[in-house]
């Protein structure tokens, strides 16, 4: 059967291609240059509503904001070599900070604001951010965080402290520059847009660079000024980023909310605002999916439903795909380093479990240990190529060429396949292998096992070293809401699934709340065994 995405294989070379890039704007143009005139082309359509700040903004009044704020930076003396700090929610005028620095060609800093004082210290100690946004919730800490910091002007989003901040409705309300127009970029399109973090689970994250590339638009060409956008992500995230940038490049209407996640509230919005189109991670889809109200729930209006960041279970997504009134559930694949989706399932009941096809513009290969090309159904890690600039990990060399070879293939650390249809499979992370008796297994083996059980909502399973054995399996997991799973319940399903005796869990299970999760929401493998371990020596 013809498969989604178009691609070829070169068995020689032993790399999978998606199709040609085909260009939907004039390839010299920034991001912020195509947004400022996409945002004039539908002045009085509405750009945004936030549902938490009860705020609702036309594209020309969105437009007109960004404005404001670049035109400030620009009184400030703010040149495209400076860069601007963030850590913030998606409260109203977060879109037009952003807007703002596109327009200027300056790149911005975000950085999610569960970070704590010394966390945010060392990360804008890397980029030295001229102006911070940030919410009054966090402005102590961004304030104690930045104190050896030069002349560093900080803006808050919302609850203003007493003195010592810029409110944001002063910029607001500060006038725009005469005849104003969006810059041209120094450096093209390979000048930096934005500096995101890394996940953070093995240290401090990362400052990853992130270019003007027209990339980040891959998969997202057939929004149009009738799609109603959501995603929950700041702009901390890729995805955060990802659905800023194309609300105002293809004219959408954007929901956006600032309150903690929860599932019922998201499920209110698909109804109320007729959502068409939602990017999730799959830890908020398997909180949607466990909850009550979920039978219930009407979403019927979603047309396309992202989903990426980690695995979810087939069951979760069964779920997920009987409450759709089409087949619009679509497994993505991509890395923060890459800017951009890597590949994407647009065939779930032929393909389960599978990240999908390459995209256009970009290539994959899977390379064994020793660096040699794998051909199809041959377990290496997977490496990608879009064949553009990177500028790297912000002020970090070495990193950045462990992460991107002379060749300009990105090294993921993701353990995968290709099958013979040209979709990948992502077994695991390479550093999360493990070795019980010198047998290796992998994690995902098990959570596979264990997220068959109905009454599983997530699990994270990981290895305890044991001096005779090596590394011992255990588990935590989230039940859903009403479920009685025991502990031992857990134990008997996998020892009674799985033949291996390896993937037995010999340390143990636990039931907890919730997993532990880095603050770009992946689970966090190390922190969750730290849990376990520290529940076990209560025991």
């Amino acid at each position: 059967m013809p498969y989604v995405l178009a691609n070829s294989y070169d068995g020689d070379l032993k790399i999978w291609s998606g199709s040609e890039i085909e260009e939907y704007f004039a390839p010299d143009l920034s991001i912020g240059e195509i947004i400022f005139h996409e945002m004039r082309r539908h002045p009085k359509l509405i750009a945004q509503i936030s549902t938490t700040e009860e705020t609702i903004l036309t594209r020309e009044e969105l437009h007109s904001n960004a404005m404001r704020v670049a035109s400030y930076m620009r009184s400030k003396g703010l040149l495209q070599s400076d860069i601007v700090g963030i850590i913030a929610r998606n409260t109203s005028h977060i879109p037009a900070v952003a807007y703002g620095c596109f327009f200027n060609g300056i790149a911005f800093h975000s950085l999610n604001i569960a970070y704590d004082r010394g966390t945010i210290e060392k990360l804008f100690s890397i980029t030295h951010p001229r102006i911070i946004f940030c919410d009054g919730d966090e402005y102590e800490k961004v304030r104690d965080a930045t104190r050896g910091m030069e002349d560093v002007e900080i803006v808050t989003m919302r609850n203003h402290p007493e003195g010592g901040s810029t409110p944001i409705q002063q910029i607001l309300s500060s006038p725009i520059e005469e005849n104003f127009r969006p810059v041209r970029l120094e450096q093209g399109i390979d000048q930096t847009l934005a500096i995101l973090c890394s996940s953070g689970t093995t240290g401090i994250p990362k400052a990853v660079t992130i270019t003007n590339s027209h990339q980040i638009l891959t998969g997202s060409y057939s929004l149009t000024t009738s799609d109603i956008q959501y995603t929950h992500s700041s702009l901390d995230w890729i995805t955060g980023l990802l659905t800023t940038i194309t609300s105002g490049v293809f004219s959408t209407t954007r929901i956006i909310a600032d309150n903690v996640f929860d599932p019922v509230h998201m499920m209110r919005l698909i109804e109320e605002y007729k959502i068409t189109w939602i990017m999730q991670g799959p830890s908020q889809m398997a909180q949607m999916a466990s909850c009550p109200e979920f039978e219930g729930a009407d979403l019927s209006s979603i047309r396309q439903f992202v989903f990426g960041g980690g695995r979810s279970s087939v069951e979760t997504q069964k779920q997920i795909r009987s409450r759709l009134s089409s087949d619009c559930l679509n497994f993505m694949y991509g890395f923060t380093e890459l800017g951009a989706m890597g590949t994407i399932n647009y065939h779930f009941d032929e393909k389960p479990n599978s990240v999908g096809r390459v995209v256009p513009g970009l290539k994959a290969k899977i390379i064994s240990e020793e660096g040699k090309s794998l051909g199809p159904n041959e377990l290496g890690e997977v490496c990608i190529r879009n064949g553009q600039y990177w500028a790297g990990y912000y002020g970090n060399p070495q990193e950045t060429r462990k992460m991107r070879d002379p060749q300009m293939w990105f090294h993921t650390g993701d353990l995968g396949y290709f099958d013979q249809d040209g979709f990948l499979y992502i077994v695991e992370r390479k550093k999360d292998m493990l070795k019980y008796q010198n047998i290796m297994y992998y994690p995902n083996d098990i959570e596979t096992i264990i997220s068959e059980m109905p009454d599983v909502a997530e699990v994270c399973v990981f290895g305890v070293w044991d001096p005779i054995n090596g590394d011992k399996a255990a588990a935590a997991v989230v039940k859903r809401q009403g479920s009685d799973l025991k502990a031992q319940d857990i134990i008997d399903y996998v020892r009674g699934h799985t033949d291996a005796k390896y993937k037995h869990l010999h340390e143990g299970a636990i039931i907890v709340e919730d997993l532990i999760r880095s603050p770009n929401g992946k689970t966090n493998r190390k922190a969750t065994k730290d849990y376990f371990l520290e529940i076990k020596e209560r025991q």
